[in-house]
């Protein structure tokens, strides 16, 4: 099969600026939502950690092979691959994330998770789709549904992939590693949807185009010192002193290093030292989360974190044996770029579809998401999308508008989305975009 590669931007535009021809979508997704419903309920009641989705990835790669694709389990350790290939055309790679989360569910649904795991934390918890992952596998099988079902309105090859361990930032990677581009067919175009808790109405679509999501990196600090006793601190050097002062230090580099037009974040997450009141100890450990979008922006971020942690031990009067070590996370979870004219097109078309109301440009956040990876792995030849999808119950929406409540964020115990509006909008938003990316042509 040729590789599909659209003659230029304003080809791909008109395409897209047209609804896709000759299928009513919404009332067969209409009459797949209860089999969907019932899906996403035991999806929610039985999560699996990160790389532990065994049960799910099975259930879900039986439902794809019933629909007729070539699935393929295993990949990136616990990944699923479902090839269609329809005749001659570009291929779209559609994903979800299988995952759950350690947190003890207290949404209070009939369907509440009571699982329960041992994480790589080693501390048994229970586990909870937190992140709204289920609903992601649901949309994500109602749109395949949905493609089978209109398999004569399009024409190429989808690619549909489950991916592991997104919570993690590892499990699209580990797929990539695992050969999802050799192995399998190469995409032009990546999209994706993810659940949020916004304040916008349930099954409102939000899209970035541009960077979308931040580049996360974790950081540890081991800063080192010569501990003694607290009545007589001037005959040590106290980490816990220098380690603090490395704390207030750390934001200058956003401050003061950092363009203000370019967002950044460096915050200090955990702080451990010591065990007893007058004992001052030799170590001190901090670990933090560290955001930004471009590459020269994080790269700036990690060497003033260097820079400082060592500066301030010259400072304390540390020798070279004694300066802090500073170890950066590898692999880290790389930013989400939207390419930008093909976000704005797949916009377009979700407007004429939903309606100017339900679709809008939301700002960037500093998040992270893994879908990243799909689109760095070749940033040439595909272009790639995530949108967003409201999940907020209307009750939620009147408290916060009525009394100022608060919502809950995303990975929140208490987060319980509007499953039913995510999961069909999520369907109709994928199946809808891979049939105008993949128009049938001739007769």
């Amino acid at each position: 099969m040729s590789k599909f590669v659209p003659t230029s931007l304003a080809a791909l535009a008109m395409v897209l600026a047209a609804p896709a021809q000759a299928n009513d979508l919404r009332s067969d997704l209409a009459e797949d939502m209860p089999g969907l419903m019932e899906l996403y309920r035991d999806l929610h009641a039985n999560p699996e950690l990160s790389f532990e989705e065994h049960e799910t990835a099975a259930k879900l790669a039986k439902r794809m092979r019933d629909l007729g694709f070539e699935v393929t389990e295993g990949v990136g350790r616990t990944g699923v691959v479902s090839v269609m290939a329809n005749g001659e055309g570009p291929t779209v790679l559609l994903r979800a994330d299988m995952d759950g989360l350690p947190v003890v569910e207290q949404t209070g649904l009939p369907y509440a998770s009571k699982v329960t795991a041992t994480p790589a934390s080693g501390v048994t918890t229970g586990v909870m789709h937190a992140c709204g992952h289920d609903t992601h596998m649901a949309g994500f099988i109602g749109a395949a549904q949905l493609l089978v079902e209109h398999k004569d309105t399009w024409q190429g090859t989808l690619v549909m992939v489950l991916q592991p361990a997104e919570e993690i930032g590892l499990g699209a990677l580990a797929m990539i590693e695992d050969g999802l581009y050799t192995r399998f067919p190469k995409p032009d175009y990546a999209l994706a949807f993810h659940d949020a808790a916004a304040p916008a109405p349930a099954g409102t679509i939000g899209y970035t185009p541009g960077y979308a999501l931040a580049n996360v990196d974790s950081v540890d600090i081991t800063v080192k010192g010569v501990g003694g006793h607290g009545a007589y601190p001037h005959t040590t050097r106290d980490p816990i002193v220098l380690a603090s002062a490395i704390v207030m230090k750390l934001q200058t580099v956003v401050s003061r290093n950092s363009s203000p037009l370019d967002p950044a974040v460096i915050t200090v997450g955990s702080f451990h030292s010591g065990a007893k009141h007058n004992i001052i100890s030799d170590e001190a450990k901090l670990q933090l989360t560290v955001r930004s979008y471009s590459d020269e922006s994080r790269q700036l971020l990690l060497d003033g974190i260097r820079r400082v942690a060592r500066g301030e031990a010259i400072t304390a009067g540390l020798s070279e044996e004694l300066m802090p070590t500073v170890t950066v996370e590898d692999p880290y979870t790389p930013s989400t770029f939207n390419d930008p004219d093909f976000s704005e097109s797949i916009a377009t078309g979700f407007k004429q579809r939903f309606g100017e109301n339900r679709v809008m440009q939301w700002p960037a956040v500093m998040g992270g998401e893994d879908f990243s990876q799909f689109r760095r792995a070749a940033p040439e030849d595909i272009k790639s999308m995530i949108f967003w999808i409201s999940g907020t119950p209307q009750p939620m929406l009147d408290a916060l508008k009525n009394d100022g409540t608060s919502l809950p964020s995303l990975h929140s115990p208490f987060w319980a989305p509007d499953a039913e509006k995510v999961i069909a909008t999520g369907a109709e938003a994928l199946a809808s975009s891979a049939i105008d990316l993949m128009p049938r042509t001739g007769s």
